[in-house]
């Protein structure tokens, strides 16, 4: 495990060289490239671009395996349904919890100012003081009841936890694992984060994300008037620094992503990449119907593009305290990243933390009990009493 630490010294200088070294890192280039697309000029190149892709991609692409899928035409009726059927299930399974000698596990449905109802819950410690309040948001593709072991282990510790379904997941509104704008999930973040804050005055409020959780943590907390109720931000594999499949992806995503944006595009996935190391914890989450397996669709890739190249171009100012970890060997989210995270931000008291071999789910490695020991004496550390 390599570790690096930088707590409360104040002048923390970025490195200037560090930039170069991540080379896996997309770039602030690619945003410079997607406003060129844009202009009046360039637009019929990118019609002819946009049908050169769709006969030279798509098409080799049906009837095999792997293939692309345009998504079926649905109604609101029926995608209404499908979000009943997720959400029942997740209140269902809060219900059904047996632990309450350890946490008392509670449900709400939490309206944003757009008029989605989002899924949300709340571990609670039954026999130990709470000294703190955590914000959990999952990664991409699952929900907040996977960290349901994770949050009770936080209970022993006195923090109360909550997790958010962001739109789009778990048992949340939205067509299953589709992001229209992850700004609206930053915004929900906020939102929730602040009803959380008023609900728990007088104790310190941390956040802890996983992957494209912890983009949506590192952005909220960028605004100013976040910032100063938050104590601290822990981060998992966090999305800082991704890599598609193919570069026309990161070319053609914009344009596409207007046009087609619920788009299912295999080829955008790198094919058979692993998540973890422990057999169990893959079939456990794979077989999980909260847990979206299909293609990912244009729009929510496009999405997650732009916020890396958004926090990319702002590492500077972050000045939260914050915890990141990461595996060396994880082939979702690029370590370097988080490096980069760790060697620019602004923040005086900032930890990093990486293990060697370990792949991009790392509460659901082998080394599952390091991981919370090293995100629970953090918090421990920086929580009141």
């Amino acid at each position: 495990m390599y570790e690096e630490e930088n707590k409360r010294m104040g002048n923390s200088e970025a490195s200037s060289s560090s930039s170069s070294s991540s080379s896996l890192i997309l770039t602030s280039g690619a945003s410079g490239r997607i406003s060129a697309l844009f202009s009046a000029r360039a637009f019929k190149r990118l019609l002819m671009l946009l049908n050169a892709f769709v006969m030279l991609v798509v098409v080799p692409f049906r009837g095999k395996k792997g293939k692309e899928e345009r998504v079926p035409r649905r109604t609101t009726a029926l995608v209404d349904h499908e979000v009943a059927a997720r959400r029942l299930l997740a209140i269902r399974r809060v219900l059904q919890d047996d632990h309450r000698n350890i946490s008392v596990r509670e449900y709400s449905l939490f309206v944003t100012a757009r008029g989605d109802a989002l899924f949300t819950q709340s571990w609670s410690p039954v026999s130990v003081k709470t000294r703190g309040v955590v914000v959990l948001l999952h990664g991409l593709n699952e929900h907040s009841g996977r960290y349901s072991d994770f949050a009770k282990q936080l209970n022993a510790k006195g923090f109360k936890v909550y997790g958010m379904d962001w739109i789009g997941h778990g048992g949340s509104d939205g067509l299953h694992a589709y992001v229209h704008s992850l700004d609206d999930a930053v915004t929900d973040m906020k939102t929730f984060l602040e009803k959380v804050v008023t609900e728990n005055p007088g104790l310190p409020c941390f956040c802890f994300g996983h992957s494209t959780g912890a983009a949506i943590v590192l952005k909220a907390v960028l605004d100013s008037k976040v910032e100063v109720h938050v104590a601290g931000v822990v981060l998992t594999s966090p999305a800082i620094g991704v890599q598609p499949s193919h570069p026309i992806f990161v070319v053609l995503a914009p344009v596409i992503s207007y046009l087609l944006p619920r788009y299912q595009v295999s080829a955008a996935n790198k094919k058979g990449m692993p998540v973890c190391r422990d057999p169990e914890a893959l079939a456990a989450k794979y077989s999980d119907p909260l847990v979206y397996t299909g293609s990912i669709r244009v729009r929510t890739g496009y999405e997650i593009l732009r916020i890396t190249s958004y926090l990319q171009q702002n590492l500077e100012i972050v000045r939260v305290p914050f915890l990141v970890l990461h595996g060396t060997a994880d082939t979702v989210t690029d370590p370097e990243a988080s490096k980069k995270l760790y060697e620019e931000a602004s923040s005086t008291d900032k930890t990093i933390k990486l293990f060697q071999g370990l792949l991009h789910d790392l509460l659901f490695e082998p080394e599952q009990e390091d991981i919370v020991n090293e995100i629970s004496e953090w918090l421990n550390c920086r929580a009141q009493g």
